[in-house]
């Protein structure tokens, strides 16, 4: 996400805001922290005109 968010030229704010989250929210995700629920991972994507699967990556530990 982090990667998209830069190439859009948007600070963690200013996508938090496009979202309705906090630029806490956006870091949380963007370090790991916080996995977003299916509605936010869905909003994201959409944000990017992506599909969650490009935008969210399941790692198989």
């Amino acid at each position: 996400m982090r990667a998209l968010r830069l190439a859009s030229d948007l600070s963690q704010g200013e996508l938090g805001e496009a979202l309705s989250v906090s630029r806490q929210t956006v870091n949380a995700i963007e370090t790991g922290r916080y996995s977003p629920s299916l509605p936010l991972a869905i909003k994201v994507a959409r944000f990017f005109g992506r599909s969650v699967e490009e935008v969210f990556h399941v790692d198989d530990d």
